[in-house]
């Protein structure tokens, strides 16, 4: 990310893409009508060999103040971010395995208030079977990864917080 010579950083996971030519120009034109610090969309969840088979459809909505504490997050394949927000709210916490794309954005959003825009629109497939969700085990090990984002950002979620979290994403399996 230090590294990086644009102005808006995206991180895409190395095996999912976008789901058309037009998806950065829709980018940043959207940063550029919203004068926005950060940006997501909506995505597919597709098969990890078929990827025109969608498994789940993470439709998001426009952030309001407080739904960090409902267990919303926007989808992170997603999350386009100005690089002066990097620069002023810091980088990726490395000590997180499989959080860190949690605790940014609850740092980002929740944390210091960037301002903040969605685009209604699925821009990205991503193929399944992520580690924090391969078992329940590993689901178990990435809660407690959600509780301590909270803690060291110095904030309180609402005691319900983290069980809202994979509660919220159900409806994604039935649209």
């Amino acid at each position: 990310i230090k590294l990086a010579s644009g102005d808006i950083i995206a991180n895409l996971n190395s095996d999912d893409f976008y789901i058309d030519n037009e998806v950065i120009s829709d980018v940043v034109a959207a940063f550029n009508e919203a004068k926005t610090d950060l940006l997501y969309a909506d995505l597919y969840y597709v098969d990890a060999k078929d990827t025109s088979k969608i498994i789940r459809y993470w439709k998001s909505k426009s952030y309001k103040e407080g739904l960090f504490l409902k267990g919303w997050m926007p989808p992170h394949p997603t999350f386009f971010v100005k690089k002066e927000v990097y620069q002023n709210y810091g980088m990726f916490n490395l000590e997180f395995k499989s959080a860190a794309d949690y605790e940014i954005m609850l740092r980002f959003i929740h944390r210091y208030k960037a301002s903040i825009t969605y685009l209604p629109r699925v821009i990205v497939r991503m193929r399944v079977g992520g580690v924090s969700n391969a078992s329940l085990k590993n689901r178990i090990k990435a809660n407690r990864e959600d509780k301590r984002a909270w803690e060291i950002n110095g904030l309180k979620p609402h005691p319900l917080t983290l069980i809202f979290k994979p509660l919220s994403k159900l409806g994604q399996f039935f649209k």
